[in-house]
């Protein structure tokens, strides 16, 4: 073990080092659990929103980090019912498909943060340990104009239980080009 592991391993607060990495990618999974093992965790998995509940019930970890979307749900419902057992656990979503509406909604239900992936075991560690004051990282690469307007349309979609109708009504705008960018990827 390297020292910057070694010293990371140390610096884990409290007694309670259990995480649950829950996440569909076997590969992924595979990789950040031994990676967070190597930083003084007892790391469980599972790849699933059943599995992790079934597991939440049973212990509630004190970490957690949780991919937003599964096979069978949202990553969300894992948040929920770990705070529902344990108000002090710390838990991040990590996903491929961010905006800000999911973002602001994984916070309110008791994320204390929110990766983009991929993110690396380095990344997902400091997210895990950062303190309650402290502020993160500025972007190196702000968002595009583009990226701004299509967050906003995406938040208001969220808002409006993805009611495609009700989206186009509220932004003043043709639900056809409503669903043509909808159906686009993200802008960068």
């Amino acid at each position: 073990m390297n020292d910057t592991i070694a010293e990371q391993a140390n610096n884990i607060p409290g007694e309670d080092r259990t995480l649950l990495i829950v996440e569909d990618d076997r590969p992924f999974l595979a990789r950040l659990a031994r990676a967070m093992e190597g930083r003084g965790f007892i790391v469980d998995t599972a790849e699933s929103v059943e599995e992790a509940i079934v597991k939440v019930k049973v212990a509630a970890p004190a970490f957690a980090v949780i991919d937003m979307r599964l096979g069978d749900g949202n990553g969300l419902d894992v948040v929920s019912a770990i705070r529902e057992k344990r108000e002090d656990a710390r838990a991040i979503i990590l996903t491929g498909y961010g905006n800000i509406a999911t973002a602001v909604t994984a916070v309110k239900l008791g994320a204390i943060d929110y990766l983009s992936k991929p993110a690396d075991a380095d990344e997902i560690y400091a997210a895990l340990m950062r303190m309650p004051g402290d502020k993160a990282e500025p972007p190196e690469n702000p968002m595009s104009a583009d990226r701004v307007r299509w967050e906003h349309i995406q938040r208001v979609y969220e808002m409006c239980d993805r009611n495609v109708s009700e989206t186009a009504r509220r932004l003043n705008m043709h639900r056809r080009t409503l669903q043509r960018i909808l159906a686009k990827r993200a802008p960068r």
